[in-house]
């Protein structure tokens, strides 16, 4: 078992596209559906598995191009230690003050890894200023619990 960091930080209103940030259906419109309908599902269909947008669903970051992943850990309290790191940084600019000086890093980082220990995954959002969000996700891998049918993006024994 070892886990994926991913972290995504963009204009609110592109975090907004929910379409792009669901898997498309497994089944695509019946025949006759609306052309509107069918352009959308091929235009989902087409961009969620390379559209930088993080999914709604954690796991499905594991679809996502490898070039994505920003660290690869093999211990829980290392994954977890980044994601302390990247609120640490990203603190200064949280839209709500309280947010801002109010994280407990070692409450974060111990909830962190003990989820991941436990072969969960852990997703993380914050607003920020300007309006932006960050997204930060931990995903574990080999298998992933709640997906156990996606593919590790990186081979065993590869850096990213």
């Amino acid at each position: 078992m070892h886990h994926h960091g991913y972290l995504w930080v963009g204009a609110k209103e592109r975090f907004d596209q929910e379409a792009l940030r669901r898997p498309p259906h497994p089944e695509p419109p019946p025949a006759g559906s609306k052309p509107e309908l069918i352009q959308r599902y091929r235009e989902v269909a087409a961009e969620f598995a390379s559209v930088d947008l993080p999914p709604l669903e954690t796991a499905y970051w594991l679809v996502k191009p490898r070039s994505l992943v920003r660290g690869t850990w093999g211990e829980a309290k290392d994954a977890a230690a980044w994601i302390g790191a990247r609120v640490a940084e990203y603190a200064p600019r949280f839209a709500s003050e309280g947010e801002r000086h109010f994280i407990d890093l070692a409450l974060l980082a111990n909830s962190t890894a003990e989820k991941l220990s436990s072969g969960g995954d852990v997703s993380l959002g914050f607003y920020l200023d300007r309006p932006s969000y960050l997204s930060l996700a931990v995903v574990t891998c080999s298998p992933n619990r709640t997906k156990p049918e996606l593919t590790c993006p990186v081979e065993q024994g590869e850096t990213v």
